[in-house]
Order: C-alpha cells, then sequence, then structure tokens
C-alpha cells in the first residue's frame, strides 16, 4: 500500500509535465477537482503550479450520483460540471486546465466549448503519483507519437490479426485520429497524463472481424487481467456475439447486458501504444484503489480496442470497455506497426 503524502519528488514530476504544457510566472491556472477526485493529486497540481509562478484557483464540484444500473469506470466523461455554464466559462478563460477530475473531460460534454475559448487541458489521470513519476514527459516519445498520428491519418486501412484467431478489418476512411504523449502547449487542445498512444474513432460500418481477447489481456474497466479467452464477432461496429467460459466473458455479457442498450456494443476508438516506459505488469503493481489504467493503455505493441460512444459515428452511450489486447499483428495499409505484439522502428 502506498503512503497518500507529499513527496517533494512528485511536486517535481508535476512541474516537469506543466511546465511542458508551457505554464509560466503569473499564468492563471485552473485546478478542476470533486469531492471523489485523489486529493494527493489536487494538492501536488496546486505546488507544482506555485512553484512555477503561475496563480492557481480551484473549483471543486460535488460527484454527482450515478443514475446507471451498473458501476462505471474509465469513461473518460466526467459528468462532474453537469453543464454549469458559470464553470465552463471560467475553465475556459483559464488558459490552463489541470483537470482532477475521476473520469476527465476528454469526452465530456463541456469540453469542445472550454476548448474553444482556448483553454488547453491536461487530464491528470487518477492514478496514484507513484505511477506518473515514473512516466514523466517524455521527447523521444513525442516524436514516435507524432509520426504514428499522421501514419494513422494517412491510411485506408487497419488490418489485426493474431495467432489467437483475431482477424479485424478496420475502415479508416474519414476517421478522426489523435495522438497523446502527455503533454500540450497549444491552445484549445487537450491531452492526458501519462500518454503514448495513437487512437482513432472509425465512421459508421468500419468494423468487421472477430477479436479474440486471449489470457493475459486487460479489461481496464474490470481492472483485471484475463484468465480464459473471450471471443468477439463484430459486424458492421457491433459486438454482436461473446464467446466463451468462465468469469471474464461472463461479466462482459451481464455488464453489457445491463445497460439496455444497443450502442454500448458498438467501437469507441481503436489504436496502439507506444511509451515503451509503461509496463504491462502494472496493474499486478498496484491496490485497485490507486490504479486508473492509463499506463497499460500506452504499453508499447498494445491494441487498444474499446466500446461505446464514439460521437464522430453519432453513437452516444456511458456504457465503456478499455482492452489492451496483446500478441497482436497490426498493419496500417501495407505497413506493419506492431508484430506479435513488438513495436516496429517504422516510426523514424
Amino acid at each position: 500500500m502506498l503512503s497518500d503524502r507529499i513527496e517533494g519528488k512528485w511536486i517535481d514530476a508535476f512541474c516537469e509535465t506543466f511546465g511542458r504544457c508551457g505554464i509560466k510566472p503569473g499564468d492563471t491556472a485552473a485546478i478542476l477537482s470533486e469531492t471523489q477526485s485523489r486529493q494527493l493529486n489536487v494538492h501536488l497540481a496546486e505546488l507544482a503550479l506555485l512553484r512555477l509562478g503561475a496563480r492557481p484557483f480551484h473549483i471543486v464540484l460535488p460527484t454527482p450520483r450515478n443514475t446507471h444500473p451498473v458501476p462505471i469506470r474509465s469513461t473518460g466523461a466526467s459528468v462532474a460540471i453537469g453543464g454549469l455554464a458559470p464553470v465552463v466559462a471560467a475553465l475556459g478563460q483559464a488558459g490552463f486546465v489541470a483537470d482532477c477530475t475521476v473520469e476527465g473531460l476528454m469526452h465530456a460534454p463541456e469540453t469542445p466549448q472550454i476548448l474553444k475559448a482556448g483553454a488547453r487541458v491536461l487530464y491528470v489521470s487518477n492514478e496514484h503519483p507513484e505511477a506518473l513519476e515514473r512516466l514523466r514527459p517524455d521527447d523521444k516519445l513525442e516524436a514516435r507519437v507524432r509520426t504514428a498520428a499522421r501514419m494513422l491519418r494517412g491510411s485506408k486501412r487497419m488490418t489485426v490479426n493474431s495467432t489467437a484467431g483475431t482477424a479485424l478489418t478496420i475502415d479508416l476512411g474519414g476517421a478522426p485520429s489523435v495522438g497523446i504523449w502527455g503533454w500540450t502547449d497549444k491552445p484549445g487542445t487537450l491531452s492526458h497524463w501519462p500518454g503514448g498512444m495513437v487512437v482513432c474513432f472509425p465512421g459508421k460500418d468500419a468494423v468487421n472481424g472477430t477479436l479474440v481477447l486471449d489470457r493475459g489481456d486487460i479489461n481496464l474497466t474490470f481492472k483485471r487481467y484475463l484468465e480464459a479467452p473471450v471471443t468477439l464477432m463484430l459486424e458492421n461496429d457491433y459486438v454482436t456475439r461473446i464467446e466463451g467460459s468462465g468469469a471474464d466473458a461472463e461479466m462482459m455479457r451481464t455488464y453489457l447486458a445491463a445497460w439496455g442498450d444497443r450502442e454500448a456494443y458498438a467501437v469507441s476508438h481503436v489504436g496502439f501504444g507506444l511509451n515503451t516506459n509503461a509496463r504491462y505488469e502494472a496493474l499486478a503493481m498496484y491496490d485497485q484503489r490507486d490504479f486508473n489504467g492509463s499506463e497499460l493503455r500506452a504499453v508499447a505493441g498494445n491494441f487498444l480496442f474499446s466500446t461505446g460512444a464514439n460521437e464522430f459515428a453519432g453513437r452516444f452511450t456511458a456504457g465503456h470497455f478499455d482492452i489492451p489486447v496483446m500478441r497482436t499483428t497490426i498493419a496500417l495499409d501495407n505497413t506493419v506497426v506492431v508484430r506479435d505484439g513488438a513495436l516496429q522502428d517504422v516510426f523514424g
């Protein structure tokens, strides 16, 4: 069990990351949190901003009631703001927002308005700062992610295959793509820390085939390594069948069914990890309360498969799975970027 204590080395890590976001003496900065936020990270954000000479202020919101039939984890769509116009206005005018909400503003409904006002937003993932410290900014990672994002945007098709039986085809035509390297210094943009991945949001009828989740793959919503294979059959973006025995398959079936919402079965985004400092074993090293899963999403060579909302395809739901799939071969058009789970040297 890690101690929730302020450590100088963690202030240093926050300073380094916020410094990459262009924080300068005299800058205003909002620290957005909620009553269920990890207070250690909220305090570290404040101390780091003060050390950098910024003028931080806090916006703290009550964590709202969960109105859904099941627990929600790792959606990337905080509902803490709840459309409150004064909060949205304050965040948009802040210049920089250290987002310490539990789920983050990546897919929150208020985020486009906040970014349009010119703010730059960094979601400090709801991890224990011990993990954030290990995954500090990295120039080589930024270059790798930028190159991979350009490749993804310039490709027409992604294929994913594995010896376990995965055979998936994804039409990338018109799919918005983004690279996350762990900080942002450009007004009107959002990133999250830790980073180290590229993802795209396929359009309608773009994802077809079979995805086999093998032993050792990770279901981040449940925060567990799979103990038995689970096969997902996908037709025109939707999981139409979940095959497998044991707890992993049964929990996926019951969790998805509990939503009573067809869109919960749809593909949200797909991509792959590029962070060679992120560790596959991390989930085994932390208590569940100290782990949010951003590190596993970024593990170099994983195929990141997600179900749930995809606003670019006109699909909205709070149901969400993020599943890093190991040991696959991923190709963008004719270029293999991951072979049997190993990141290839094709990013310059």
